[in-house]
């Protein structure tokens, strides 16, 4: 089976050449696959992975457009008496924004999964989507169409643990998602709270790092010093968890962790759907 993979691009799910300049697409109502559809007809699609949008961006694309025309035609899908767009989001709102009528689009079959995916793709090539906007995508994946994470990171182009580590930014406090949305807090920064277990220290710490302006390394200090009594004693204790951890970790695709007790220890395994449980199951027996 052919690996889909990011590099490929949304030129493989476009055919024809999509760029044509602005009068040249107005020619006619239909060249190379592209067609020209009202604006009016065509609605938000319900999987746009991405909730904020910059303004001044979309203003920006606007003037490009008024100057230079569509690039790229926006990916839309047939709905009854309606097109949902699947993929241009930001061309439309600029379109609206030069009250245009009408704009070039490509008509494609597709499923609510294969628009999902496509949106996700777009955005991730982009760099549109900011890393609590991308794991809310990915646990839309999982959660409604049951997709394993192996099969979210083949269809983006990215690896297991990737995936894992930015799902994991949901478990922050509400507010500390909405700095990382917004780029006061980096993904790094956001990676290094999580080491802390109550949304009290983890939100504590934030406040300190925005603040000082605190470096990604000053603040995994700052984290260190922050474990619970429990946690940093058993750090101490046996150094080499971390690594078993790490192999474990890297193994699974899943983030691992090992609590040793007087009488041994119990292995957490960390999961996100019933798939994902069962492709760690599978995972474990093949090791056996």
């Amino acid at each position: 089976m052919e690996k889909r993979v990011l590099g490929r691009g949304l030129s493989a799910l476009i055919p024809g050449n999509a760029g044509i300049a602005k009068e040249k697409v107005f020619e006619s109502k239909i060249q190379q696959g592209i067609t020209i559809i009202p604006i009016d007809n065509i609605k938000a699609s319900k999987y746009q992975p991405r909730e904020d949008f910059d303004n001044k961006s979309i203003e920006d694309l606007s003037i490009s457009i008024k100057e230079k025309g569509f690039i790229q035609p926006i990916l839309v899908r047939s709905r009854q008496g309606y097109y949902e767009l699947i993929a241009g989001e930001r061309r439309l709102r600029a379109a609206k924004m030069l009250k245009l009528k009408e704009l070039p689009a490509i008509i494609k079959e597709a499923t609510d999964l294969d628009s999902l995916e496509i949106s996700i793709i777009e955005n991730v090539q982009r760099e549109n989507l900011n890393p609590i906007d991308q794991a809310r995508a990915y646990k839309r994946l999982a959660d409604e169409f049951d997709i394993t994470q192996d099969k979210i990171a083949d269809t983006i182009g990215k690896d297991r643990a990737t995936v894992a580590n930015i799902l994991r930014l949901l478990k922050l406090p509400q507010k500390i998602q909405e700095y990382v949305s917004r780029g006061t807090l980096s993904m790094s920064h956001a990676r290094a709270l999580l080491s802390l277990s109550s949304a009290t220290e983890q939100t504590r710490l934030c406040t300190k790092v925005i603040k000082n302006d605190l470096s990604v390394r000053d603040t995994e200090r700052y984290a260190k010093t922050w474990l619970s009594p429990k946690k940093k004693k058993i750090s101490e204790k046996d150094p080499n968890l971390t690594s078993v951890e790490e192999r474990l970790s890297q193994a699974l695709g899943t983030k691992v962790k090992i609590v040793r007790s007087k009488k041994g220890g119990k292995i957490e395994i960390e999961f996100y759907s019933d798939k994902d449980l069962e492709n760690i199951i599978t995972l474990l027996k093949s090791d056996s």
